[in-house]
């Protein structure tokens, strides 16, 4: 990693209110090139929720003066009712959302400073509405770079998974947006008026799971914002990157395969993280090099040769001993002129009938949903996992097999209920017999028939279905077995049907798929990892010591698993500006063996954050429970501010919301 030192007198940084045509200012910090009035820059716009003053203060200070350095107004935007912004949050990607972006971009377009040409990056959010933006196709979006960003809101994000509920982002990922929502706006940005406008936000805002929840099927709420609707809308040049330890990088692929407007796409190792973040696991790359390559080409008009780049550079990891954490994978970059050239390997899995009945706590070494480059992410040795499947091993043979892109299972079976899933696990066992887990999927039984409709299985009577696996760049190693794992149960990534339902399965009619790396391939490679100097934080003295990251419990008598997370997001640090930021989150999820009542995921956040004569407190506690027909979802949260010797309760609220269950 190389640390650049941004000589500050060739840079302005400048603090802004964007207006939209509602009155409602945006609170903006942009970084523009010395002298931008007399020579206009291209801008570069990156918008979010998180709150630019202080909880993305670090990583925003990586990039966005690195690239005003390299002569582009490179500007942060925080999301309406977010940060220090004004007006009302209402959920993720709303139409206000996306209408309040094509103003922004219409705004810098039009700014002295700016050629009128607009680029725009994210990672997660950034890369979702970047993505959704430019399906909107604004005149001054020419191009974008999406990291870590899904093309389809249904079933490639934190609500669910083949058609099920993703139990253990579902209710996280509520609980986490209701204390980031909950949190207030800087006093020393918005003045004296910052409780009234706090206290405003907070009697606005919802939970959000009730809302999710009440969307089971793939309807118009989720194709909303979904740009797999319309690749052809997108009309902007995409450079489209993820990570093989990300949830979403099969969207890399759907897009390289799907637009028509000039695209790439990269593919590593990483975590839900900047590439050039150097996070685990690595290598990072010199993104920001890439990156700026793109925007000379499509915002400059330069020839930088981005064009003759392979369609995709993805990295094929190689075998190594499953652990929890990584900090480098070994591993070897290749670059795909064409994935239609892919050779295809088929494996058939055996012949006879097995049963699939598996403990309803199968999958609690599935690792984090979104590892985000912490000690206990990465999903551990799958042994005890596979232990608890039905399983089944092909040798590899006597020459490797590299999977690249997505494998997929087609079985038949029947199940003993009307209702179900199948879990695919697709494993690699060394001949020490650890296993790797290296690709699985997920289908609701009751989606086979697409997600968008419900439709019950015939109890007893065998159906045809296929399951896709999330694409993996992986190679399998002479000596290896191929290990095809199938469960009934994956808790708490899949949050399981209200019955006790029993799978047999057909082996004689499965079959594994696996698309291999193409001949064709060619090796590339990038520059060294590189961004600017980022801003000095300190641990706070009072900050709470480290939790485990996730603690498994077995409650023998009882038959209950419990697993506790801290999500370890980073947020408690003292910024230069003297604020305080003290963030501490727990997730908890327990489930009782055969018990349908017993699911329960709960999220718990405390946070502070304290300036100079003021302070403000929040906690937060979000519960997810269900039984065979419903969901019960209760939250609560409570704000108070602190001006001088003044604590004052801003709200203290709770909900209780019971969503019918549909088909998940």
């Amino acid at each position: 990693m190389k640390l650049v030192d941004i000589d500050r007198g060739t840079i302005e940084v400048r603090d802004l209110w964007i207006p939209m045509p509602d009155g409602v200012r945006l609170h903006a910090r942009a970084w523009l090139p010395a002298g931008a009035e007399g020579r206009p820059v291209p801008a570069l716009l990156e918008y979010l929720p998180y709150r630019l003053d202080d909880w993305t203060s670090v990583r925003d200070s990586e990039r966005h003066p690195y690239y005003a350095a390299h002569g582009y107004a490179s500007v942060r935007v925080d999301i309406r009712g977010t940060g220090s912004s004004e007006g009302l949050f209402d959920d993720e990607y709303s139409p206000t959302e996306l209408d309040d972006g094509e103003a922004v971009i219409a705004w810098l377009a039009g700014q002295p400073w700016c050629t009128g040409a607009v680029g725009m990056f994210g990672i997660s959010w950034g890369g979702f509405n970047a993505l959704q933006l430019a399906e909107r196709a604004p005149h001054a979006l020419k191009a974008i770079v999406t990291v870590c960003s899904t093309d389809d809101r249904y079933d490639n994000d934190v609500h669910y998974v083949g058609g099920a509920v993703l139990g253990i982002d579902m209710a996280a990922w509520s609980g986490t947006m209701l204390a980031f929502a909950s949190r207030p706006p800087r006093p020393e940005v918005v003045g004296d008026t910052w409780v009234d406008q706090w206290r405003e936000r907070l009697e606005h805002q919802r939970p959000l799971a009730p809302v999710w929840l009440g969307h089971q099927e793939r309807d118009d709420y989720w194709r909303r914002g979904s740009v797999c609707e319309d690749y052809g809308a997108i009309r902007a040049a995409v450079l489209a990157v993820g990570g093989w330890a990300d949830p979403y990088r099969d969207t890399v692929l759907r897009l390289v395969r799907h637009l028509d407007a000039p695209v790439k796409g990269i593919i590593g190792p990483w975590s839900h993280q900047y590439p050039d973040r150097e996070v685990a696991p690595g290598p990072g790359i010199g993104f920001l090099q890439e990156t700026l390559r793109w925007w000379d080409r499509w915002l400059r008009g330069v020839d930088t040769g981005v064009e003759d780049d392979p369609l995709l550079r993805a990295w094929v990891n190689e075998p190594e001993r499953p652990a929890p954490y990584a900090a480098r994978r070994a591993g070897r970059w290749v670059g795909v002129a064409d994935l239609d050239d892919a050779p295809v390997h088929e494996i058939a899995l055996g012949s006879g009938r097995a049963l699939v009945h598996s403990p309803w706590a199968t999958g609690q070494l599935s690792g984090r949903f979104f590892p985000f480059g912490n000690a206990a992410d990465l999903p551990p040795d799958q042994r005890a996992e596979d232990g608890r499947s039905l399983c089944v091993d092909v040798p590899v043979g006597d020459d490797s097999l590299e999977l690249l892109g997505s494998a997929s299972l087609r079985i038949r079976l029947r199940s003993s209920h009307d209702r179900g899933h199948l879990i695919v696990r697709l494993c690699d066992v060394a001949p020490d017999g650890s296993s790797t887990l290296v690709s699985r999927g997920v289908l609701n039984l009751l989606k086979r028939g697409g997600m968008d409709r419900v439709t019950p299985l015939p109890p007893d009577e065998d159906v045809d279905v296929e399951v896709p696996l999330v694409a993996a760049g992986y190679r399998f190693a002479p000596g290896h077995r191929i290990r095809v794992a199938l469960s009934n149960h994956y808790w708490p990534w899949v949050w399981p049907h209200g019955v006790d339902d029993t799978l047999d399965v057909d082996l004689g009619r499965a079959t594994l798929t696996l698309p291999l790396v193409p001949d064709t391939t060619r090796p590339v490679s990038f520059p060294e990892a590189e961004h600017a100097r980022p801003l000095a934080v300190t641990r706070p003295e009072d900050a709470e010591e480290p939790r485990p990251e996730r603690l498994l419990t077995y409650d023998v008598a009882r038959g209950e698993t419990t697993l506790v997370v801290d999500p370890g997001y980073g947020g408690t640090c003292t910024h230069p500006d003297g604020l305080v930021f003290l963030e501490s989150a727990e997730e908890t999820y327990v489930i009782r063996e055969h018990d349908p009542a017993s699911p329960r995921a709960e999220s718990r956040w405390r946070m502070r954050l304290s300036h100079d004569d003021w302070a403000a407190e929040v906690e937060t506690r979000s519960i997810v429970t269900s039984d065979a027909t419903t969901f019960r979802v209760e939250n609560h949260v409570r704000a108070v501010a602190v001006r001088g010797e003044v604590r004052e309760v801003v709200v203290d609220r709770s909900f209780e919301d019971h969503v019918p269950r549909t088909s998940a």
